[in-house]
């Protein structure tokens, strides 16, 4: 495919509740994709000033760094029945960016000022992609069942794009077979939660009912699921390979400013203000129902949308352009082997509770972001109980998926250094242990880490494919700076990697035994 990784990105934003928002939406052209941001927080302190960093929008960017442009031509979109072509083309070429505009007919402005039903949205965007792909095979001149686009969605615009692909009454089979990949930015896959309690007034009109698990089962044709899982975020694995579909989740509750900061109150601790942590990815499942792998996933401070908005974002920017254009992807686990309890605790194990928190840190060379944020003070660490890591391990509850991390040639500090290296700075936290329903205070400091030291990796794929990979790790706190130490692989059935990488062990109690296992693959 001569396009390749190059194809057309349709982007598709989120929900506006109100008419007056659906205005705003209808009289911007690229509905918040153009949108910059020169603000982040260096800290979870609100009342600390925000840091100046100048991002200047995914839009830009994506023009500046890979030639990608709009279609807009002399005042019309491409789904406008008078569009023509710019002077000298067929139509579009595959660099472009294509919004899909499905408020303009919910707004006063250029419709009834009334939203249509979700599965409309989603038959809408059937017709786009097959609209985009018509454009493409006449510009390009390529064979119609060569044509491949990438689907961007941000919040609600995330649930069009799985009614697209999920249900297939939604939709043309063409156009879903077009798609090559999915990008959400904080998309309420599993719905929208409201601290328990029932949705207030200013959540309970227009569309809100979309973000409901029974209809939301509806649309995304998961009643079965639904009824064995009590739950909606997943992937079916008929529908879409779920390796293909990226989930970028937000944690900043804190800057989330919607209905004057009641959409914080309401969504609660580990949201970004509006979706939470918890329901913003996804799962495969088999035909039988069973759950078989997760998306992709990264994790950043950033809220729903805002100053501090995760669209606008470098964070969610560099993991999209890693992810649509990246060479190589690592998923990154822990393995927990044993758990070593207070020596006062370890007679009586059995009774026992605890919540372990997992926390990472992924960074690249040289950067002031991070590609994956998972804290403990940011309400995102990945969680286990005790029982969970001790007595479940048959069943998995020792396996701790953290984050995916791609990595690209093109964005290396040194395009003479074959390797592509990045660091991880991992963490394990008890809050607090329980015996027998009691706090238990002693030996120990709430809070305390059983683990925290940082990981380097650095990976060079082979010259020629079947060719060995030279793989280098160290631990910080034993060779600050530099991953020195080769590491052997396993190589896996589906052409990947599987790393092992033990804990460095302090022999200390508390404590535990595990390893960091690091899935690697060539990506594209």
């Amino acid at each position: 495919m001569p396009q390749a990784p190059f194809y057309p990105i349709i982007y598709v934003r989120g929900y506006a509740m109100t008419e007056s928002e659906r205005d705003e939406t209808a009289a911007d052209p690229f509905c918040g994709f153009n949108l910059g941001s020169t603000v982040y927080r260096a800290s979870t302190d609100k009342r600390d000033p925000a840091k100046k960093f100048v991002f200047e929008s995914p839009l830009l960017r994506l023009g500046a760094e890979f030639g990608y442009g709009d279609v807009y031509e002399n005042g019309l979109d491409i789904m406008d029945a008078d569009w023509q072509p710019r002077s000298g083309n067929r139509g579009i070429p595959s660099r472009s960016v294509i919004v899909y505009r499905y408020y303009d007919g919910g707004s006063a402005l250029l419709g009834s000022g009334r939203p249509q039903e979700i599965e409309d949205y989603a038959r809408g965007l059937s017709d786009l992609v097959l609209r985009v792909r018509d454009l493409v095979v006449a510009q390009e001149q390529i064979r119609p069942e060569d044509f491949r686009c990438y689907l961007v969605a941000h919040s609600m615009g995330g649930l069009v794009v799985r009614a697209l692909l999920q249900n297939p009454a939604l939709g043309d089979a063409a156009a879903r077979g077009a798609v090559d990949k999915v990008f959400t930015y904080a998309t309420p896959h599993n719905g929208i939660e409201a601290a328990g309690l029932k949705l207030p007034a200013w959540l309970s009109v227009a569309e809100i009912d979309n973000f409901s698990h029974a209809r939301m089962a509806r649309y995304l044709d998961l009643e079965a699921v639904y009824r064995r899982h009590g739950r909606v975020d997943f992937l079916p694995e008929q529908a879409f390979p779920i390796d293909r579909f990226f989930c970028m989740v937000g944690t900043n509750r804190a800057d989330y400013g919607a209905a004057m900061g009641l959409s914080r109150a309401f969504a609660g601790h580990g949201s970004d203000g509006l979706v939470k942590v918890d329901n913003a990815s996804v799962w495969a499942v088999d035909r039988q129902l069973r759950i078989s792998k997760t998306s992709p996933t990264a994790y950043c401070y950033r809220s729903h949308s805002g100053f501090f908005g995760i669209v606008n974002s470098e964070e969610a920017y560099q993991n999209l352009v890693r992810f649509l254009f990246g060479d190589v992807r690592v998923d990154i686990w822990m393995q927990v082997d044993a758990v070593r309890l207070p020596e006062a605790l370890q007679a009586q194990a059995e009774e026992v509770e605890a919540l372990y928190q997992f926390e990472l840190l992924a960074r690249p060379r040289g950067k002031r972001w991070y590609l994956s944020r998972r804290t403990a003070e940011e309400d995102s660490p990945a969680c286990r109980t005790h029982a969970q890591l001790t007595r479940q391990q048959a069943s998995g509850g020792n396996l701790v998926y953290l984050s995916t991390a791609f990595l690209a040639n093109r964005a290396k500090v040194s395009q003479q250094d074959r390797s592509l290296a990045y660091a991880m700075d991992l963490a394990v936290r008890v809050p607090d242990y329980q015996l027998r329903k009691r706090f238990w205070p002693d030996q120990h400091f709430e809070g305390s880490h059983l683990l925290r030291d940082g990981l380097l990796i650095s990976l060079e794929p082979p010259l020629q494919p079947g060719g060995e990979w030279r793989i280098l790790h160290s631990w910080e706190s034993q060779h600050v700076g530099q991953a020195t130490r080769a590491l052997s692989y396993q190589a896996l059935a589906d052409g990947g990697l599987r790393l092992e990488l033990p804990l460095p062990r302090s022999g200390l109690t508390p404590g535990l035994d595990g390893k960091v296992v690091l899935i690697v693959s060539a990506w594209r």
